[in-house]
Protein backbone atom coordinates (compact mmCIF):
# COMPACT_ATOMS: atom_id res chain seq x y z
CA UNK A 1 0.00 0.00 0.00
CA UNK A 2 1.39 3.57 -1.04
CA UNK A 3 0.66 6.35 0.82
CA UNK A 4 0.43 10.09 -0.49
CA UNK A 5 2.30 10.95 3.36
CA UNK A 6 5.22 9.17 2.87
CA UNK A 7 6.19 11.50 0.19
CA UNK A 8 6.18 11.12 -3.45
CA UNK A 9 9.51 9.14 -4.87
CA UNK A 10 11.28 9.79 -8.90
CA UNK A 11 11.00 6.18 -9.79
CA UNK A 12 9.12 3.27 -8.19
CA UNK A 13 9.63 0.12 -10.13
CA UNK A 14 8.19 -2.16 -7.43
CA UNK A 15 5.08 -0.92 -8.06
CA UNK A 16 4.99 -2.33 -11.84
CA UNK A 17 7.02 -5.56 -10.52
CA UNK A 18 4.00 -6.77 -8.17
CA UNK A 19 2.09 -6.90 -11.05
CA UNK A 20 4.00 -9.33 -13.22
CA UNK A 21 6.39 -10.92 -10.67
CA UNK A 22 5.23 -14.68 -10.93
CA UNK A 23 5.35 -14.41 -14.59
CA UNK A 24 8.99 -12.95 -13.82
CA UNK A 25 9.67 -15.43 -11.59
CA UNK A 26 8.41 -18.00 -14.19
CA UNK A 27 10.90 -17.22 -16.79
CA UNK A 28 13.88 -16.32 -14.60
CA UNK A 29 12.98 -20.28 -13.22
CA UNK A 30 12.94 -21.48 -16.96
CA UNK A 31 16.16 -19.95 -17.09
CA UNK A 32 18.23 -21.81 -14.42
CA UNK A 33 16.40 -24.85 -14.98
CA UNK A 34 17.97 -25.04 -18.63
CA UNK A 35 21.45 -23.35 -17.00
CA UNK A 36 21.74 -21.65 -20.62
CA UNK A 37 22.89 -18.20 -19.60
CA UNK A 38 24.25 -16.81 -22.54
CA UNK A 39 23.07 -15.94 -25.97
CA UNK A 40 20.66 -19.28 -26.66
CA UNK A 41 17.08 -20.09 -26.99
CA UNK A 42 15.82 -16.84 -24.43
CA UNK A 43 17.77 -14.39 -26.72
CA UNK A 44 16.65 -15.34 -30.12
CA UNK A 45 13.21 -15.23 -28.65
CA UNK A 46 13.03 -12.13 -27.34
CA UNK A 47 15.24 -10.98 -30.55
CA UNK A 48 12.58 -12.12 -32.72
CA UNK A 49 9.45 -10.86 -30.92
CA UNK A 50 11.20 -7.20 -31.21
CA UNK A 51 11.45 -7.88 -34.83
CA UNK A 52 7.52 -9.16 -35.08
CA UNK A 53 6.81 -5.98 -32.40
CA UNK A 54 9.02 -3.22 -34.72
CA UNK A 55 7.38 -4.86 -37.88
CA UNK A 56 11.14 -4.60 -39.60
CA UNK A 57 14.85 -4.63 -39.16
CA UNK A 58 17.19 -7.74 -37.66
CA UNK A 59 17.54 -7.51 -34.19
CA UNK A 60 21.16 -8.25 -32.08
CA UNK A 61 20.75 -8.43 -28.56
CA UNK A 62 23.85 -7.28 -26.32
CA UNK A 63 25.12 -5.88 -23.27
CA UNK A 64 23.32 -2.26 -23.08
CA UNK A 65 22.54 0.62 -24.86
CA UNK A 66 26.28 2.11 -24.73
CA UNK A 67 27.55 -1.20 -26.55
CA UNK A 68 24.85 -1.26 -28.90
CA UNK A 69 26.21 2.55 -30.07
CA UNK A 70 29.31 1.18 -30.29
CA UNK A 71 28.52 -1.78 -32.35
CA UNK A 72 26.38 0.34 -34.79
CA UNK A 73 29.11 2.74 -35.05
CA UNK A 74 31.99 -0.48 -35.44
CA UNK A 75 29.84 -2.20 -38.16
CA UNK A 76 29.33 0.94 -40.40
CA UNK A 77 33.11 1.30 -40.26
CA UNK A 78 32.83 4.63 -38.54
CA UNK A 79 36.61 5.43 -37.05
CA UNK A 80 39.10 8.24 -37.16
CA UNK A 81 38.90 11.01 -39.71
CA UNK A 82 34.86 10.66 -39.62
CA UNK A 83 32.38 12.94 -38.17
CA UNK A 84 29.23 12.17 -36.44
CA UNK A 85 26.58 14.90 -36.16
CA UNK A 86 25.15 14.90 -32.90
CA UNK A 87 22.77 16.61 -30.13
CA UNK A 88 25.04 18.13 -26.99
CA UNK A 89 21.66 17.71 -24.82
CA UNK A 90 21.78 13.63 -23.78
CA UNK A 91 22.85 10.99 -21.62
CA UNK A 92 26.55 10.85 -21.57
CA UNK A 93 27.22 7.19 -23.88
CA UNK A 94 25.73 9.22 -27.02
CA UNK A 95 28.84 11.19 -27.72
CA UNK A 96 31.34 8.89 -25.83
CA UNK A 97 30.89 6.03 -27.58
CA UNK A 98 31.47 8.53 -30.98
CA UNK A 99 34.89 9.03 -29.52
CA UNK A 100 35.28 5.83 -28.34
CA UNK A 101 35.66 4.20 -32.28
CA UNK A 102 38.08 7.24 -32.37
CA UNK A 103 35.66 9.00 -34.59
CA UNK A 104 34.72 13.26 -33.62
CA UNK A 105 31.60 14.09 -32.30
CA UNK A 106 30.00 17.45 -34.20
CA UNK A 107 27.57 18.95 -32.67
CA UNK A 108 23.97 20.61 -33.62
CA UNK A 109 21.55 22.94 -31.05
CA UNK A 110 18.44 21.29 -30.18
CA UNK A 111 14.67 22.81 -30.88
CA UNK A 112 13.37 24.55 -27.40
CA UNK A 113 10.05 23.29 -28.11
CA UNK A 114 10.54 19.48 -28.22
CA UNK A 115 14.14 19.45 -26.56
CA UNK A 116 15.41 17.02 -30.04
CA UNK A 117 18.14 18.02 -31.92
CA UNK A 118 17.65 21.07 -34.64
CA UNK A 119 17.20 19.48 -38.29
CA UNK A 120 18.38 22.79 -39.71
CA UNK A 121 21.47 22.55 -37.68
CA UNK A 122 22.18 19.58 -38.99
CA UNK A 123 21.57 20.29 -42.04
CA UNK A 124 24.28 22.66 -42.00
CA UNK A 125 26.80 20.81 -40.25
CA UNK A 126 27.33 17.95 -42.97
CA UNK A 127 30.73 18.26 -44.47
CA UNK A 128 32.71 15.89 -46.51
CA UNK A 129 34.07 14.34 -43.31
CA UNK A 130 30.40 13.65 -42.27
CA UNK A 131 30.03 10.04 -41.94
CA UNK A 132 26.89 9.68 -39.68
CA UNK A 133 24.05 11.48 -38.27
CA UNK A 134 23.14 10.07 -34.94
CA UNK A 135 19.70 11.57 -33.52
CA UNK A 136 18.48 10.86 -30.11
CA UNK A 137 15.05 10.41 -29.35
CA UNK A 138 15.06 12.19 -26.74
CA UNK A 139 12.44 11.12 -23.22
CA UNK A 140 10.35 9.45 -25.30
CA UNK A 141 9.60 11.52 -28.41
CA UNK A 142 10.95 11.14 -31.30
CA UNK A 143 12.87 13.24 -33.82
CA UNK A 144 11.17 13.72 -37.26
CA UNK A 145 14.18 11.57 -39.47
CA UNK A 146 11.86 11.84 -42.92
CA UNK A 147 12.25 15.59 -43.06
CA UNK A 148 16.47 15.10 -43.18
CA UNK A 149 16.64 11.30 -44.53
CA UNK A 150 16.58 12.51 -48.09
CA UNK A 151 19.84 15.07 -47.88
CA UNK A 152 21.31 11.92 -45.92
CA UNK A 153 21.25 10.11 -48.23
CA UNK A 154 22.19 11.92 -50.80
CA UNK A 155 25.41 13.27 -48.94
CA UNK A 156 26.61 9.65 -48.13
CA UNK A 157 25.05 10.01 -44.20
CA UNK A 158 24.25 6.89 -42.67
CA UNK A 159 21.41 7.86 -40.07
CA UNK A 160 22.22 6.23 -36.90
CA UNK A 161 19.53 6.11 -33.87
CA UNK A 162 19.95 6.64 -30.30
CA UNK A 163 16.06 5.30 -29.27
CA UNK A 164 17.86 4.24 -26.04
CA UNK A 165 14.76 5.74 -24.30
CA UNK A 166 12.03 5.34 -26.75
CA UNK A 167 11.45 1.94 -27.31
CA UNK A 168 7.71 1.81 -28.52
CA UNK A 169 7.46 5.49 -29.61
CA UNK A 170 6.44 6.05 -32.87
CA UNK A 171 5.69 8.65 -35.52
CA UNK A 172 3.01 8.80 -38.27
CA UNK A 173 4.93 9.10 -41.81
CA UNK A 174 2.95 9.22 -45.10
CA UNK A 175 -0.19 7.57 -43.15
CA UNK A 176 2.05 4.77 -42.00
CA UNK A 177 3.30 4.45 -38.54
CA UNK A 178 7.11 3.78 -37.75
CA UNK A 179 8.43 2.66 -35.16
CA UNK A 180 11.83 4.64 -32.98
CA UNK A 181 14.99 2.78 -33.86
CA UNK A 182 13.82 1.41 -37.58
CA UNK A 183 13.35 5.19 -39.70
CA UNK A 184 17.42 4.88 -40.40
CA UNK A 185 20.28 2.39 -40.80
CA UNK A 186 20.43 1.15 -37.54
CA UNK A 187 18.62 1.44 -34.17
CA UNK A 188 19.98 1.65 -30.83
CA UNK A 189 17.99 0.54 -27.29
CA UNK A 190 18.97 0.28 -23.85
CA UNK A 191 17.19 -1.87 -21.42
CA UNK A 192 18.73 -0.17 -18.36
CA UNK A 193 15.90 -0.97 -15.72
CA UNK A 194 14.63 2.32 -15.23
CA UNK A 195 13.63 2.14 -19.12
CA UNK A 196 9.85 1.86 -20.18
CA UNK A 197 10.91 -1.50 -21.38
CA UNK A 198 13.40 -2.47 -18.03
CA UNK A 199 15.67 -5.60 -17.71
CA UNK A 200 16.97 -6.76 -14.33
CA UNK A 201 20.18 -5.43 -15.29
CA UNK A 202 22.41 -3.99 -18.00
CA UNK A 203 20.90 -4.87 -21.59
CA UNK A 204 20.61 -3.52 -25.20
CA UNK A 205 19.97 -3.97 -28.70
CA UNK A 206 20.86 -3.07 -32.06
CA UNK A 207 18.49 -2.99 -34.57
CA UNK A 208 19.78 -3.06 -38.08
CA UNK A 209 17.76 -2.58 -41.78
CA UNK A 210 20.36 -4.28 -43.70
CA UNK A 211 20.79 -8.11 -43.10
CA UNK A 212 23.78 -7.77 -43.78
CA UNK A 213 24.85 -5.22 -41.44
CA UNK A 214 22.94 -7.34 -38.51
CA UNK A 215 24.84 -10.43 -39.55
CA UNK A 216 28.08 -8.37 -39.09
CA UNK A 217 26.41 -6.72 -36.09
CA UNK A 218 25.69 -10.56 -34.51
CA UNK A 219 29.90 -11.46 -34.95
CA UNK A 220 30.94 -8.50 -33.73
CA UNK A 221 29.04 -8.90 -30.25
CA UNK A 222 30.86 -12.23 -29.85
CA UNK A 223 34.63 -11.03 -30.39
CA UNK A 224 34.24 -10.48 -34.10
CA UNK A 225 33.19 -14.35 -34.77
CA UNK A 226 31.88 -16.05 -37.21
CA UNK A 227 32.44 -19.58 -35.93
CA UNK A 228 33.52 -20.13 -32.29
CA UNK A 229 37.50 -19.50 -31.91
CA UNK A 230 37.36 -18.07 -35.82
CA UNK A 231 37.39 -14.33 -35.33
CA UNK A 232 37.02 -12.30 -38.73
CA UNK A 233 37.80 -8.85 -37.28
CA UNK A 234 38.21 -7.53 -33.27
CA UNK A 235 34.41 -7.47 -31.90
CA UNK A 236 33.76 -7.09 -28.44
CA UNK A 237 32.35 -8.98 -25.91
CA UNK A 238 29.04 -7.46 -25.83
CA UNK A 239 26.40 -10.95 -25.44
CA UNK A 240 22.68 -10.44 -24.19
CA UNK A 241 22.37 -13.01 -21.17
CA UNK A 242 19.31 -15.10 -20.74
CA UNK A 243 17.80 -14.16 -17.81
CA UNK A 244 17.80 -10.29 -19.07
CA UNK A 245 16.23 -11.57 -21.90
CA UNK A 246 13.54 -13.71 -20.15
CA UNK A 247 12.52 -10.88 -18.19
CA UNK A 248 12.21 -8.91 -21.17
CA UNK A 249 10.25 -10.79 -22.63
CA UNK A 250 7.84 -11.01 -19.86
CA UNK A 251 7.97 -7.34 -19.96
CA UNK A 252 7.34 -6.76 -23.81
CA UNK A 253 3.90 -8.12 -23.57
CA UNK A 254 2.77 -5.57 -21.15
CA UNK A 255 4.47 -2.75 -22.85
CA UNK A 256 1.83 -1.43 -25.08
CA UNK A 257 -0.79 -0.54 -21.83
CA UNK A 258 2.29 0.50 -19.95
CA UNK A 259 2.99 3.29 -22.31
CA UNK A 260 -0.46 4.26 -22.09
CA UNK A 261 -0.34 4.70 -18.68
CA UNK A 262 2.96 7.09 -19.00
CA UNK A 263 0.68 9.11 -21.64
CA UNK A 264 -2.39 8.96 -19.50
CA UNK A 265 -0.20 10.39 -16.34
CA UNK A 266 1.38 13.07 -19.02
CA UNK A 267 -2.03 14.69 -19.50
CA UNK A 268 -2.89 14.15 -16.04
CA UNK A 269 -0.03 16.68 -14.92
CA UNK A 270 -0.82 19.25 -17.95
CA UNK A 271 -4.86 19.02 -15.98
CA UNK A 272 -3.23 19.87 -13.10
CA UNK A 273 -0.73 22.51 -13.92
CA UNK A 274 -4.00 23.99 -16.04
CA UNK A 275 -5.96 23.94 -13.03
CA UNK A 276 -3.25 25.42 -11.08
CA UNK A 277 -3.11 27.65 -13.56
CA UNK A 278 0.28 27.39 -13.80
CA UNK A 279 0.66 26.89 -17.33
CA UNK A 280 2.42 30.33 -17.85
CA UNK A 281 4.90 29.99 -15.33
CA UNK A 282 6.60 26.67 -15.86
CA UNK A 283 6.50 25.26 -19.79
CA UNK A 284 5.28 21.37 -20.24
CA UNK A 285 6.81 19.26 -22.57
CA UNK A 286 5.21 19.59 -26.18
CA UNK A 287 4.40 16.39 -28.36
CA UNK A 288 5.24 17.45 -32.19
CA UNK A 289 2.32 16.46 -34.81
CA UNK A 290 2.46 13.07 -36.09
CA UNK A 291 4.25 11.42 -32.85
CA UNK A 292 2.95 9.12 -30.15
CA UNK A 293 5.17 10.34 -27.21
CA UNK A 294 6.13 7.65 -24.58
CA UNK A 295 7.15 9.83 -21.83
CA UNK A 296 10.19 8.43 -20.75
CA UNK A 297 10.62 11.30 -18.57
CA UNK A 298 8.25 13.97 -17.92
CA UNK A 299 10.34 17.16 -18.35
CA UNK A 300 9.23 20.77 -17.69
CA UNK A 301 11.09 24.23 -17.87
CA UNK A 302 11.26 25.65 -14.81
CA UNK A 303 11.94 29.26 -13.77
CA UNK A 304 14.55 29.21 -10.57
CA UNK A 305 14.87 25.70 -11.07
CA UNK A 306 17.54 24.45 -8.47
CA UNK A 307 15.56 26.56 -5.55
CA UNK A 308 12.36 24.40 -7.03
CA UNK A 309 14.01 21.43 -6.89
CA UNK A 310 15.20 21.72 -2.86
CA UNK A 311 11.93 23.25 -2.25
CA UNK A 312 10.00 20.01 -3.54
CA UNK A 313 12.93 17.99 -1.78
CA UNK A 314 12.18 19.39 1.97
CA UNK A 315 8.74 18.63 1.23
CA UNK A 316 9.46 15.04 0.04
CA UNK A 317 8.91 14.92 -3.32
CA UNK A 318 11.39 14.21 -5.72
CA UNK A 319 12.50 15.46 -9.02
CA UNK A 320 15.66 14.83 -11.21
CA UNK A 321 17.86 16.66 -13.59
CA UNK A 322 18.27 15.58 -17.14
CA UNK A 323 20.51 16.95 -18.17
CA UNK A 324 22.79 19.68 -15.88
CA UNK A 325 25.68 20.69 -18.26
CA UNK A 326 25.76 20.19 -22.26
CA UNK A 327 28.11 17.68 -23.35
CA UNK A 328 29.66 20.21 -25.28
CA UNK A 329 30.75 21.77 -22.02
CA UNK A 330 31.79 18.37 -20.21
CA UNK A 331 35.68 18.61 -19.38
CA UNK A 332 36.36 15.34 -20.80
CA UNK A 333 35.49 16.59 -24.90
CA UNK A 334 37.58 19.91 -24.45
CA UNK A 335 39.61 18.66 -27.08
CA UNK A 336 36.38 19.24 -29.76
CA UNK A 337 37.26 23.09 -28.81
CA UNK A 338 33.52 24.23 -28.22
CA UNK A 339 32.76 27.08 -25.51
CA UNK A 340 29.70 28.44 -23.44
CA UNK A 341 27.21 30.03 -25.45
CA UNK A 342 28.24 28.19 -28.53
CA UNK A 343 24.58 25.98 -27.91
CA UNK A 344 22.39 28.43 -26.37
CA UNK A 345 19.14 26.05 -26.75
CA UNK A 346 20.68 23.50 -24.93
CA UNK A 347 22.68 25.26 -22.18
CA UNK A 348 19.31 27.25 -21.46
CA UNK A 349 17.48 23.60 -21.39
CA UNK A 350 20.21 22.22 -18.80
CA UNK A 351 19.28 25.56 -16.53
CA UNK A 352 15.59 24.73 -16.71
CA UNK A 353 15.09 20.82 -17.19
CA UNK A 354 13.54 19.58 -14.41
CA UNK A 355 11.91 15.94 -14.22
CA UNK A 356 8.79 14.87 -12.65
CA UNK A 357 8.03 11.71 -11.17
CA UNK A 358 6.41 9.25 -14.15
CA UNK A 359 6.17 5.51 -13.81
CA UNK A 360 3.81 2.98 -13.84
CA UNK A 361 1.52 2.79 -10.83
CA UNK A 362 2.02 6.88 -9.50
CA UNK A 363 -0.98 7.60 -8.22
CA UNK A 364 -3.41 11.02 -9.21
CA UNK A 365 -2.78 11.82 -5.71
CA UNK A 366 0.80 12.10 -5.57
CA UNK A 367 0.65 13.71 -9.13
CA UNK A 368 -1.70 16.69 -7.57
CA UNK A 369 -0.03 16.79 -4.30
CA UNK A 370 3.41 17.59 -6.40
CA UNK A 371 1.92 20.11 -8.75
CA UNK A 372 0.54 22.13 -5.74
CA UNK A 373 3.39 22.29 -3.90
CA UNK A 374 5.49 23.41 -7.18
CA UNK A 375 1.72 26.46 -7.14
CA UNK A 376 2.69 27.16 -3.68
CA UNK A 377 6.22 27.72 -4.55
CA UNK A 378 5.47 29.87 -7.53
CA UNK A 379 3.02 31.88 -5.58
CA UNK A 380 0.16 30.58 -7.81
Amino acid sequence: MFRVSDGVPILDLRRQYREIREEIREAVERVFESQAFILGAEVRTFEEHVERYLEKGIAVGCASGTDALILALMALDIGPGDEVITTPYSFFATASCITRVGARPVFADIDPATYNIDLKDVAAKITPATKAFLPVHLFGQMVPLERIASLCREEGVTIIEDAAQAFGSWRRVDDKIVRAGVMGDVGCYSFFPTKNLGACGDAGMTVALDPTLGERLKKLRVHGAGTTYIHEEVGLNSRLDAVQAAVLDVKLRHLEEWNVERRMLADRYRMYFGMKKLEGTVTLPVELEGNHHIHHQYVIRAPRRDELMAYLEERGLSTRVYYPLSLHLQKCFAFLGYREGDFPESERLSREALALPIFGGLLPEEQERLVDAIGEFYGA
